[in-house]
């Protein structure tokens, strides 16, 4: 049976005045995080109820950042279970200190079990990095194998070193590709993020992701620590509403 596909963005916001902008011009999904803690960084819980409140009578979703979190099953437990009283759409979790299949299972189950204590709605992403060579991290493939081995919604690639690399700086096109299939297969969706910009389009079309994350490429000047420019936000929108409907085979 086929499935029809497209990429759905999710761009992420810093502060309440630039989650509305994002709302209001029909973004699918509004990521909080919080630039300044990292990759994956995550806000206070006042700025989290605040951006959920004023984003809800919108249509787009929200999604929570909790961290680039440390190898501690606990403390994903408990950041996780915070999380969901707060009523996101979306938790996502980085798996920063994840070195193997075994630590990726643990952190990630750690994740799921607590948010589905409160709500089993919620979806849940759990995110590995793209250039894990660079500061001996999980390996994308080790992400797929505990990630099937669970029942987390999504996994995700961002990249944790934000010094202009990008996505396709860290995998080629054929690994994020056998990432994509794989995690597809396994009945899991597929996020990609990493100092994303419109010029990389065309690539993630090809490869095509369930959701595109973005901060840095609609930012002013292309730099994801200033402001979201309303113009770039508007041209990407447009852009990806436009995007063919890919059909894929069962």
């Amino acid at each position: 049976m086929a499935e029809s596909r497209c990429m759905q963005l999710l761009i992420s916001p810093t502060n309440l005045g630039e989650a509305k902008l994002v709302a209001d011009a029909g973004c699918p999904i509004v990521d909080i995080k919080n630039v300044d803690e990292g990759s994956l960084g995550a806000q206070p819980v006042s700025v989290i109820r605040q951006v959920i409140a004023a984003v809800g009578s919108s249509d787009a979703r929200v999604s929570v950042a909790i961290g680039d979190l440390p190898c501690l099953p606990g403390t994903v437990s408990l950041a996780a279970h915070g999380a969901a009283t707060l009523g996101p759409d979306f938790i996502k979790a980085g798996l920063r200190g994840a070195t193997g299949a075994v630590d990726a299972r643990a952190m990630i189950q750690a994740m799921v079990q607590s948010v589905h204590d409160v709500d089993q709605r919620i979806i849940t992403v759990a995110s590995g990095y793209a250039d894990f060579k660079r500061f001996d991290g999980l390996h994308w493939q080790d992400l797929l194998e505990a990630a099937s081995k669970t029942s987390v919604n999504v996994v995700m690639l961002d990249t944790l070193i934000k010094d202009g690399q990008t996505l396709f700086d860290a995998m080629s096109m054929s690994d994020l590709h056998r990432f994509t299939d794989m995690a597809h297969d396994a009945g899991l969706k597929v996020a990609l993020a990493g100092s994303i910009s419109m010029e990389h389009l065309d690539r993630l079309c090809e490869i095509n992701p369930d959701i595109l994350g973005m901060r840095g490429g609609v930012c002013h000047q292309s730099d994801r620590t200033q402001g979201i420019c309303s113009q770039r936000l508007t041209q990407l929108i447009n852009t990806l509403q436009h995007q063919p409907t890919v059909h894929t085979g069962a």
